[in-house]
């Protein structure tokens, strides 16, 4: 009985902590007024009541942590699907630019520190840990719990809720934080002078299809939706399992990185989505018609499920006791970090978009600790009817991120090997990628910048 409901009561868990979230954040004013997803209340509302804290709801650490897993790629094959009016210009390039140079930035500082503390105070500590700190602040709870876990299969202890953890202090610094740098940039005269928001600034608007609005048919277009998504997570797990065949008896090395294409099914089921919606797009125009076809609609409402849910089982699973033995080394890479972060948001933002100074540094400081939306939520505090090129750049450039981000995401793997295979070399050649990469990165934006100015 336990076992056949264990799954559904975590489910239904996770349910009870959304709507009591909702509750409070719609009856309490001091909430209301908070900048913070009710998805991270939720979070937290199930962290003080699970097992750990008062022990109300007795809900399973590690099945939540599977629900993170699956419902990231989930939600990232859902945006994936989507159709939009994609364009390129300088400006999504450059916010692409910015995005993986403040990755770099973060994990140059979470990489370094703890190089350091494992030489002078934690030698049995893996350095690499460090790294985990682009990956919450940055890419959220799903990213450094999926990555964090799989370091685990290979032999790091506490990974995942490693992640979990710097993933749920970089929403504090998203929010709380938020709030208070956008109280002082609004003083700024430098900030103020230079939004000029342009009236003729269309934000991005998806396209739809006439027909989006789902009707009744012989199959309804939400269950279409998900077979769709299904079918391709399903190309997904073959191609990890394929890659784990072929890799792990390759030795180590192999059985190390089949390992870690685990942590990154999210990236490859986008892939498969972007490549699927490419396709079909190509025989539509061509005069294909099909009876059903990728809803704009529904997908995103698929996408803001999952990530909802996501959020909320990634903060109450975090583990109070596994952290005992890291939270020094979790407060300094944090705190570091998230000041750094600051700065060098502050300092080069306005040089990239001097129209949009203000907007754009609150925005991608808020993605860059939490999510788009915690970005999105600072941005409409100062921009209310979004007329700046906000929204575009951090909409867009979290696409041409992904091209900017892919030797970073190979960078990020390099001391993992080591650690396995113990050859700390490698924790130095990969420190040094990430200061040269953060560097080509640096002199590229200079150049585009002075470019367009002149």
């Amino acid at each position: 009985m336990e076992h056949n409901w264990s799954f559904v009561l975590d489910f239904i868990y996770l349910s009870a902590f959304i709507l009591l979230a909702s509750i409070l954040k719609a009856r309490i004013p001091a909430i209301r007024k908070l900048i913070i997803p009710t998805s991270m209340i939720a979070g937290f509302i199930g962290l003080i009541a699970g097992p750990e804290i008062i022990g109300l709801i007795p809900f399973e650490v590690d099945m939540l942590g599977a629900i993170v897993y699956h419902l990231m790629a989930i939600g990232f094959i859902a945006l994936s699907l989507k159709d939009r009016q994609v364009h390129t210009s300088p400006a999504i390039l450059n916010s692409g630019m910015l995005i993986v140079s403040t990755y770099l930035i973060q994990g140059i500082v979470g990489f370094g520190i703890l190089l350091l503390l494992v030489e002078w105070f934690y030698p049995d500590f893996f350095p690499g840990i460090g790294l985990l700190l682009p990956l919450g602040f940055g890419q959220g709870p799903g990213q450094a719990y999926s990555i964090g876990s799989q370091w685990e299969e290979l032999g790091v202890i506490g990974g995942g809720n490693l992640g979990l953890t710097i993933a749920g202090i970089g929403f504090i610094w998203a929010t709380i934080i938020g709030i208070i740098l956008m109280n002082i940039l609004v003083k700024n005269k430098k900030f103020a002078s230079s939004e000029q928001v342009k009236k003729s600034h269309h934000p991005v608007v998806e396209q739809s299809a006439p027909n989006e609005i789902p009707l009744s048919d012989a199959i309804d277009k939400l269950t279409y939706q998900i077979a769709l998504i299904s079918f391709i997570y399903l190309m997904t797990y073959l191609t990890i399992l394929g890659l784990d065949t072929v890799l792990t008896p390759l030795g180590t090395f192999g059985a190390t990185l089949a390992q870690l294409f685990v942590g990154f099914h999210f990236l490859i089921g986008s892939l498969y989505a972007i490549t699927f919606r490419i396709i079909l797009n190509k025989l539509q125009n061509k005069g294909l018609k099909l009876e059903h076809s990728p809803n704009n609609f529904l997908l995103q409402r698929i996408a803001g499920f999952s990530f909802d849910y996501m959020i909320t089982a990634s903060i109450a699973a975090i583990s109070i006791y596994a952290l005992r033995d890291y939270i020094v080394p979790i407060l300094l890479i944090t705190t570091i970090g998230g000041l750094l972060t600051i700065f060098y948001l502050v300092w080069i933002t306005p040089r990239i978009f001097p129209e949009d100074a203000l907007s754009n540094t609150l925005g991608f400081f808020g993605m860059q600790t939490g999510t788009i939306s915690t970005g999105m939520a600072l941005v409409k505090a100062v921009d209310p009817h979004f007329q700046s090129n906000t929204t575009e750049n951090l909409v867009m450039g979290s696409g041409t991120a992904l091209m900017f981000g892919f030797p970073l995401l190979l960078l990020l793997n390099v001391p993992v090997v080591g650690y396995v295979q113990g050859t700390p070399m490698l924790y130095i050649y990969s420190f040094l990628g990430l200061v040269a990469y953060f560097l080509v990165l640096l002199i590229a934006l200079w150049f585009r910048t002075k470019r367009q100015a002149g």
